[in-house]
């Protein structure tokens, strides 16, 4: 019987070295302990002192930063500043500057003008411009960096589906700003905005109607509850005003009291309904809610008068300093 022959593993054949190592030629160290003396421009062994290479390039940035001295905290190894995306990265690329000392000939005018139509640097600084004063009106009624990019992105969008051609930018600017607030849930009334801008509410409205196609997802239904925080706080009323505020503007809703009512009128008489009850030194005028809430003293005594016909039901355990007998009679 024929025996078989162990089968033995097939050895692996070496791989060639293609590594290039640098070494000393007198110290012949394999692990070898080289120096590069970007000032000399040498490459010298660390060990010995054998100049191994000279004139080599320094190939690390050409600036140096001081950040622990320097009152300026820009890098400069950075060429500019950091793109923006919603100018999609060309602001600073494209933002080359063609010499006019070209002896008189004209074509420095010509590749200057060539180059701002490639590069479409009309419509960037435009975008640029607007994006500034947006920033400045939202800063200018404490609305947070969210609102502003949302309003920014907004206006973007109109600019490049050319939507809104022929209106004038603030207009334009105003109703992405209120969009930007609706999105964030941030509550500004288009009274707010009007008095921002010095657009008319009309004027915004029909801008708002053209924008809404556009949007990602239909806006955040107006939270009433934010404007009693933002009012209150304005009034500088007490928590349990504020909580008995929100109490009766719930009741309200329910009871369909205030239906039709536009949200300012609506919050405004629940507060001035509530300020009534409170006692004689945290009171508040109803010429002074309407001042806060961007009403007319007119408005807010109508919204009353409706819950103050329904006072029963929504002034029941309010735990306020006044019993329902002290409301004036409209």
């Amino acid at each position: 019987m024929t025996q078989l022959a162990s089968q033995q593993p097939a050895t692996k054949a070496p791989f060639a070295d293609l590594n290039l190592r640098l070494i000393c030629q007198d110290c012949q160290d394999p692990v070898p302990n080289i120096v590069e003396d970007f000032a000399a421009g040498d490459l010298i062994c660390g060990n010995c002192g054998l100049v191994l290479g000279n004139r080599i390039i320094d190939t690390r940035s050409e600036w140096r930063t001081f950040s622990n001295s320097d009152d300026n905290t820009d890098d400069p190894s950075r060429v500019g500043a950091a793109g923006d995306p919603l100018l999609g990265g060309m602001n600073h690329i494209d933002s080359t500057v063609i010499s006019q000392r070209d002896g008189g000939s004209g074509a420095a005018r010509d590749l200057s003008r060539v180059h701002g139509k490639a590069t479409n640097q009309k419509s960037e600084k435009n975008l640029m411009t607007a994006f500034k004063e947006i920033q400045t009106m939202c800063e200018r009624i404490g609305l947070s960096k969210l609102v502003s990019d949302s309003a920014k992105q907004m206006f973007k969008r109109a600019e490049d589906q050319k939507v809104l051609r022929g209106k004038p930018p603030v207009a334009i600017m105003a109703a992405c700003i209120y969009i930007g607030c609706r999105e964030n849930g941030n509550t500004r009334t288009f009274k707010e905005i009007c008095a921002l801008t010095k657009v008319s509410k009309k004027d915004i409205g029909r801008i708002y109607k053209v924008l809404q196609p556009l949007l990602d997802k239909p806006s955040q239904e107006i939270s009433l509850d934010s404007y009693v925080i933002r009012f209150s706080s304005a009034l500088d009323v007490g928590q349990d005003v504020i909580r008995a505020t929100s109490e009766v503007l719930k009741r309200a809703q329910h009871l369909g009291t205030l239906a039709g009512k536009s949200p300012i009128s609506i919050v405004a008489g629940c507060l001035y309904f509530v300020s009534c009850l409170s006692k004689d030194d945290e009171m508040k005028s109803a010429r002074d809610i309407a001042n806060v809430a961007g009403c007319t003293e007119a408005t807010l005594k109508n919204a009353y008068k409706l819950l103050y016909d329904a006072r029963e039901e929504l002034g029941k355990d309010l735990r306020m300093a006044k019993e329902l007998k002290a409301l004036p009679v409209p």
